[in-house]
């Protein structure tokens, strides 16, 4: 296959998608997908609504992701979450914090919050503090958020994003305080820290639903049902590629 063949097919392949992602979006509008349940989103939607009860503060920590990497997803299906977990928690007296380790990332965690908080109309005045560059290498960001988790009257952390080993650190900073961990990244090490040391971690793709649990919108919804479409397309190329091979078609 040449590069131009590989290319073309690509481009076929996202613009299926796309065209899946709106039809599909467009449908759920008026029929709603049932999901299935993971217990960790139940217990983001449950913090936020104890957040504003009992006016303490959420904590959203987004990772050092790059924008211009493939590891930007992540940063982007936090982002989704951000946006609505803002948009509930921001009549609280202790509006929600954002940390990042990366400058770009911040500046949307800013924006987003300050979009979350413009939408609930609160007459309290948005503070662009509460979306906080805390380190631009990992151990530095980890650093910079462990102050946060002790000094800021939080009380539940949600740590969703691309990390390394050094989330472990924010974990245990939470632990001492017994302040509860909702905890995702697309980084294996992070997972694997995240699964010995957290409860109901968010496992590999389940990172990517977080839009579509916290009801931020149908296109969250459409997007599982297309990667499920998308996976299913790549398992009967594998399979098909391999009967044309053993048939000597290839």
């Amino acid at each position: 296959m040449t590069s131009q063949t590989a290319g073309l097919l690509g481009l076929v392949l996202v613009l299926v998608a796309a065209l899946a992602l709106t039809l599909l979006s467009l449908l759920f509008k008026r029929f709603p997908l049932p999901l299935r349940n993971i217990s960790a989103f139940l217990r983001i939607r449950r913090a936020a609504s104890l957040v504003v009860e009992d006016g303490t503060r959420l904590h959203v920590s987004l990772g050092s992701a790059n924008l211009l990497t493939p590891s930007s997803a992540s940063a982007l299906a936090g982002l989704a979450l951000v946006r609505h977990l803002g948009e509930v928690t921001s009549l609280s007296d202790h509006p929600p914090i954002t940390t990042t380790g990366s400058p770009t990332l911040n500046l949307l965690a800013q924006d987003t919050l300050r979009t979350a908080h413009e939408a609930v109309a609160t007459e309290q005045p948005f503070d662009m503090n509460n979306g906080r560059l805390t380190g631009l290498t990992p151990l530095s960001y980890a650093a910079g958020v462990m102050p946060a988790i002790r000094d800021e009257n939080i009380s539940n952390n949600v740590i969703i994003g691309s990390f390394g080993p050094e989330v472990g650190l924010l974990i245990e900073s939470a632990d001492r305080q017994k302040t509860p961990v909702i905890a995702a990244s697309d980084s294996l090490p992070a997972q694997a820290v995240l699964y010995a040391a957290t409860q109901e971690p968010l496992i590999g793709e389940e990172l990517f639903a977080a839009g579509a649990y916290t009801q931020a919108g149908p296109a969250h919804t459409a997007s599982l049902l297309v990667q499920d479409i998308l996976r299913w397309l790549v398992i009967l190329a594998l399979l098909g590629g391999a009967f044309l091979k053993m048939a000597g078609l290839l």
